[in-house]
């Protein structure tokens, strides 16, 4: 693969990170540079992220600005419940339409392990994955999963007014394309082995990237992270031979994610 060293129009680089607003960073790049986004927001303020907000609209529109034709956008979000749902996380669904993306999907990440039981409602256990795309998807590596019954086995077909049972031998497929229902493990072990990525608030599972990349991208495309925290949408990129960006309004945040970097040798 052959690593890109910057944005041939503007300069700006790949496969570094950089610390400030993604909003406006993002205006130095070219339009239509980026094929894939995976990203999570700071959803309703349910960590502390060193004080910082977002806006949602602002950040959408950049990104799309950014991307390029038939490109996909992760966007992993969930929502506050005190009593009852606030809804959040579907209002920015109609956000990322209204700004000119195609929902193209929307995807569970449903955690294994769930510690925050609800009193007066089952235990809440998933955030939504919103899989945003700029017109067609022009990328879809659809990942599989084994079968429960594989192998040659007989099959009823053909059934007629005689109510006669037709049969026939079938071979079933050893493998199936995924639901759209994805479950991780989280915590340490789960989310990552990587000590580090702890140093900050909120991370998603290292195989919930990687599997997203694999999914919607091409080993030397590009793949941004406006939010990227402790890097962890930028280490799967790396480790899976993509182009990267990561963005941070947090320094702290960055330095994390350039330590997660450097263990798998990366230059920074």
């Amino acid at each position: 693969m052959k690593l890109l060293k910057q944005d041939e129009h503007t300069g700006m680089a790949f496969n570094c990170f950089y610390a400030g607003d993604a909003a406006s960073l993002l205006r130095k790049y070219s339009t239509d540079v980026f094929d894939l986004t995976v990203t999570s927001p700071p959803y309703e303020n349910l960590r502390n992220y060193n004080g910082y907000k977002f806006d949602a609209k602002q950040m959408l529109s950049a990104v799309y600005r950014v991307t390029a034709p038939g490109g996909v956008c992760v966007w992993v979000v969930g929502e506050r419940i005190a009593g009852s749902r606030s809804l959040s996380s579907f209002e920015h669904a109609f956000i990322g339409r209204d700004v000119g993306w195609s929902v193209h999907d929307v995807m569970i990440y449903q955690k294994k392990n769930t510690p925050f039981p609800r009193s007066n409602a089952y235990t809440p256990c998933y955030e939504l994955m919103l899989i945003f795309s700029k017109g067609k998807p022009k990328t879809f590596n659809p990942l599989k999963t084994p079968t429960v019954r594989n192998g040659w086995e007989t099959a009823v077909y053909g059934k007629g007014p005689d109510a006669v049972n037709r049969k026939r031998a079938v071979k079933l497929k050893k493998e199936k394309v995924k639901n759209n229902i994805w479950q991780y493990a989280v915590g340490f072990g789960g989310s990552t082995a990587d000590k580090v990525a702890f140093e900050h608030p909120a991370i998603f599972p290292e195989q919930l990237a990687k599997d997203h990349i694999l999914s919607w991208s091409n080993p030397g495309d590009s793949v941004l992270d406006p939010m990227c925290g402790s890097g962890t949408t930028c280490k799967m990129a790396h480790m899976n031979g993509r182009n990267w960006v990561g963005i941070d309004i947090s320094k702290e945040y960055i330095l994390i994610a350039k330590k997660r970097l450097a263990s798998i040798n990366l230059s920074t």
